[in-house]
């Protein structure tokens, strides 16, 4: 391979992310501790569609999305120490923090005030981060991950994002057994909680809008599955959860009161939700204190979760379910639009790097 000047994506121009485009761009500057990723797969996340479409900001583009990255190293700074080229490496959904802070030197990255993001975010020489659909990425090697050789790249992949946004607030609560955890909202997410929640040997409980992902929930390991369709449906369910995951892309058609009612006394409602923006939520102050139900969040995960999280899916042969769609503009419209219609059972994941881009 002639080692590329530039690199090739497929990016988005003024929130057109039904007509991507082939696009070369100069990668950032070369620093001492980076390395450059050959990629070759990356998953389709919700936060891709969430960006490309606008809903997070306006897009005058080119912004080359992408944050559940598999590849392999190409090339070491002189002061790397962790990687060596040809490794198989992951690249998750942050490429930089300042590692002085509080947030870093306790190691939660992701709350890092200076934190770069692995696309559309900006470096502090005003240079804005390209991601994963794109032939190579440049990252300091800290934001790497190794990959345990028995798990497929395009299985991995979808992990790195989606997969450790379910796994963390599962950790932070303590799911195992004797515990039961909600997983409401079962799209790509949601698919990955009821994995993880299982294998972790908590009692799991699906909750969705309809019923028609009975059976898929049933299937993926849910000992239980609850439609909010049905009359009544939470009476049954009172304090009943000791963690209810909400993981939907929006907190809309969502009364948290009724899910405030579902957890223990003690037990929390954790929202890993990537809304809109500008969508807001409220809560009635009395009827949150009378609850007794804590209310939290989170990012994605830390670097040792992510490693716990790929070592259990390794030891439980975790598959999640995926569909691949080969990289190229009408791949990348595809896959954003079926996301957006909730079209995909439950991730998609670009595959095919190397008949994609000349440079590979």
């Amino acid at each position: 391979m002639v080692y590329p000047n530039d690199f090739e994506s497929v990016a988005i121009f003024n929130n057109n992310y039904k007509e991507p485009k082939l696009h070369n761009f100069e990668p950032k500057r070369f620093d001492e501790k980076d390395v450059d990723i050959e990629i070759e797969c990356c998953g389709v996340c919700g936060s891709d569609h969430h960006a490309a479409s606008g809903n997070w900001g306006n897009v005058e583009g080119p912004m080359v999305v992408g944050h559940e990255i598999v590849g392999k190293v190409v090339k070491v700074g002189p002061q790397v120490t962790s990687r060596e080229v040809g490794e198989r490496v992951g690249v998750s959904a942050q490429v930089l923090s300042c590692f002085n802070c509080d947030s870093c030197k306790s190691r939660n990255y992701a709350y890092c005030p200076k934190s770069v993001l692995t696309y559309n975010s900006p470096y502090e020489d005003g240079y804005i981060s390209k991601g994963g659909y794109a032939s190579h990425i440049r990252v300091h090697e800290h934001f790497t991950f190794n990959i345990p050789e028995s798990l497929p790249s395009e299985q991995v992949a979808p992990f790195l994002c989606g997969g450790i946004t379910a796994f963390t607030p599962l950790l932070q609560h303590g799911i195992g057994p004797g515990k039961k955890v909600a997983i409401c909202g079962i799209g790509g997410i949601g698919h990955f909680g009821i994995l993880l929640a299982k294998a972790l040997g908590g009692e799991v409980y699906a909750i969705s809008r309809s019923d028609a992902k009975r059976k898929d929930t049933l299937t993926l390991g849910a000992d239980h599955y609850i439609s909010t369709a049905d009359k009544n449906w939470s009476d049954s369910y009172k304090r009943t959860f000791d963690l209810i995951l909400l993981t939907g892309s929006s907190f809309s058609g969502i009364d948290l009161h009724e899910y405030l009612s579902l957890a223990k006394a003690g037990g929390t409602l954790h929202s890993i939700c990537g809304p809109p923006s500008d969508e807001m939520i409220a809560v009635n102050s009395l009827k949150f204190i009378f609850s007794g139900v804590n209310l939290s969040s989170s990012l994605t995960g830390s670097h040792e979760n992510i490693y716990k999280m790929l070592q259990l899916i390794a030891d439980k042969k975790i598959k999640p379910w995926i569909e691949t769609i080969s990289m190229s503009e009408k791949g990348v419209s595809e896959a954003l639009q079926r996301v957006e219609n909730n079209q995909v059972r439950y991730r998609f994941v670009l595959t095919d790097y190397d008949k994609a881009f000349t440079s590979k």
